[in-house]
């Protein structure tokens, strides 16, 4: 029997939604301060997936956890926008977009005109009518089109309550996906909060006949949980539940951390789905281990090393924006290489292009040149603006930093316009190399230690990556970056 092991899709990838159309499902997931966003990943048997494209190239905010929908053949992805210093949104904002096709084109995002909600979740009832569940859990109608609201938001459904003794980060009702199967509404939701400890975010189920209520718990909540810190994978939660491949049975992605392994970001899972004699969903125990793959599924590839050699601009499934300004790809061209016009004062407010890694160990190496005196760049790993490590060159000396600073200690490299940098991540242990193009490589005198760069730290629920950054005036070029896994 062929198997496979979780992720399904490695790398920062948090609250997946997922729709069956045809013999096809299509996924994203939150994008948050990535431009472009929400990049959209098909797969015929939800074990290998393939990037298609990206439906949001100019976010409006930060962008949360969304849900895609289809309706009379047209497709919908109904997005949560939360403001940030480059948005001019004061309050969180729920948006949509729509296509004729998954592949796209995309509409530009339409204001829905609901406020202070998150995580929408879209259902046809049974009157035919279409609505959108928020987090609370309250819902709000929607136009026949799906592009405009019908009143205003109202509580229906107050959550399953786990008991006290259970170690959450906090209670947080959210991420409500619906689904109607056998003449039952289910309403699959989020608690216990998606940080924190690490038994925390967990599954839950309702069902009802109507999809005005009442809701009725499922007797055998949580559908799914981490239960001991000892298991593989920590937080599970934010889940869609859908119809496997070839009929069989149903299958549930949901996301969570790596035991160990926080810095990665919140991981896709999936796992198979049992239905108890009185109609209840259930999850595994534990999805550590191996798995049967859904029926037709092939067998799961392995790590995937890649080199970009710039020769056109770079493809939104490898590099994005991390909080782009507007206009913000203007600041890119390709001649021989890529040439990035420099912003701001240092990495944190440059915003860098950063690429996901989903390896425990790799290493991430980049030819770069700066053209200017008033130039600095290179490369890092990345969380945020507060959190990030690696090293720049500016053509008189090397900056090193940690820590989201630079570093008081001077690195002794010869002074040079361009240089090529390598950063090797070996589960949490970052060494520096760097040399002038084809010289003997040269070790950094510094070695660093990064397990705790994750959300628990800072707060933001992101992840380290590998990135670029030029910061100052003037420009500089990369004219390559190659990734590679390490055993």
């Amino acid at each position: 029997m062929t198997t496979f092991r979780n992720p399904v899709l490695g790398g920062d990838r948090p609250d997946p939604a997922v729709i069956k159309v045809g013999d096809e499902y299509w996924m994203t997931y939150s994008s948050f301060e990535s431009a472009p966003g929400l990049l959209l990943y098909r797969s015929r048997d939800l074990v290998s997936w393939e990037y298609v494209t990206a439906a949001l190239p100019d976010p409006v905010g930060v962008t949360f956890a969304v849900d895609i929908a289809e309706v009379d053949g047209r497709f919908f992805i109904y997005i949560p926008f939360i403001p940030a210093s480059w948005s001019a949104l004061t309050e969180p904002s729920i948006f949509v977009i729509h296509a004729d096709s998954m592949e796209g084109p995309w509409s530009e995002p339409i204001d829905l005109g609901i406020r202070g909600a998150i995580d929408p979740g879209h259902i046809v009832g049974e009157d035919g009518k279409r609505y959108l569940f928020t987090n609370g859990v309250r819902r709000i109608a929607l136009a026949d089109d799906g592009l405009s609201t019908v009143g205003d938001l109202e509580h229906v459904y107050d959550g399953w309550h786990y008991p006290d003794e259970w170690i959450t980060e906090a209670y947080a009702l959210e991420g409500p996906k619906l689904l109607r199967t056998d003449e039952w509404f289910y309403l699959i939701s989020a608690v216990g909060g998606t940080a924190g400890p690490p038994t925390g975010h967990m599954v839950i189920a309702a069902r009802s006949r109507s999809v005005h209520g009442p809701w009725e718990n499922s007797p055998h909540n949580p559908v799914t949980r981490t239960t001991d810190a000892a298991q593989a994978w920590w937080s599970r939660g934010h889940a869609t539940i859908v119809p496997g491949p070839e009929g069989d049975g149903w299958w549930m992605l949901s996301h969570g951390y790596e035991n160990g392994y926080r810095t990665l970001g919140r991981q896709i899972l999936l796992e198979p789905v049992t239905w108890t004699d009185d109609g209840w969903p259930l999850g595994a125990i534990d999805i550590g281990g191996d798995l049967d793959v859904p029926a037709g599924a092939a067998a799961q590839s392995g790590p995937v090393a890649w080199n970009d050699d710039f020769a056109a601009l770079p493809s939104p499934e490898r590099w994005t924006f991390h909080a782009p300004g507007p206009r913000e790809a203007e600041r890119l061209r390709i001649d021989h290489g890529l040439v990035v016009t420099a912003k701001g004062d240092s990495p944190a407010d440059t915003s860098p292009l950063v690429t996901i890694a989903p390896d425990h160990a790799y290493e991430i190496e980049v030819d770069v040149e700066v053209s200017d005196p008033g130039v600095e760049a290179g490369v890092l790993l990345f969380f945020n603006d507060r959190l990030y490590v690696g090293v720049g060159i500016d053509g008189e000396r090397m900056r090193t930093y940690f820590g989201g600073h630079p570093h008081h200690r001077p690195e002794p490299a010869p002074p040079a316009r361009r240089m090529q940098l390598r950063i090797r991540n070996d589960r949490h242990i970052v060494e520096i190399h760097y040399r002038a193009p084809g010289g003997e490589w040269t070790r950094h005198g510094l070695r660093f230690e990064v397990s705790g760069y994750h959300a628990n730290t800072v707060g933001d629920l992101l992840s380290l990556r590998p990135a670029l950054y030029a910061c100052g005036e003037g420009t500089a070029r990369f004219r390559s970056a190659t990734y590679r896994p390490l055993s």
